[in-house]
C-alpha cells in the first residue's frame, strides 16, 4: 500500500501543541476591518485549537503531523 500524502495547504496552517492538540489561527482578520470593534480584532489575533468535532478529519488530512 502506498504512503498517505499530507495535504500541504493544511500542513502550513496547523501546528501541533505539546499535548497533541492542533493549533490554528482565526479567520475574519484580512479585510473589512473598519466595522469590527477593537476588542473583536484583538481577540482574532489569538490562536485557538481545532474543535473536537473536526479532529478525526484533520488526522486524515495530516497523517504524519
Amino acid at each position: 500500500m502506498p504512503k498517505m500524502k499530507t495535504k500541504r495547504s493544511a500542513a502550513k496552517r496547523f501546528k501541533v501543541t505539546g499535548s497533541g492538540n492542533l493549533k490554528r489561527n482565526k479567520a475574519y482578520k484580512r479585510h473589512i476591518l473598519t466595522k469590527k470593534s477593537p476588542k473583536t480584532k484583538r481577540n482574532l489575533r489569538k490562536a485557538t485549537t481545532v474543535d473536537a468535532s473536526n479532529v478525526k478529519n484533520m488526522k486524515q488530512i495530516l497523517p504524519y503531523i
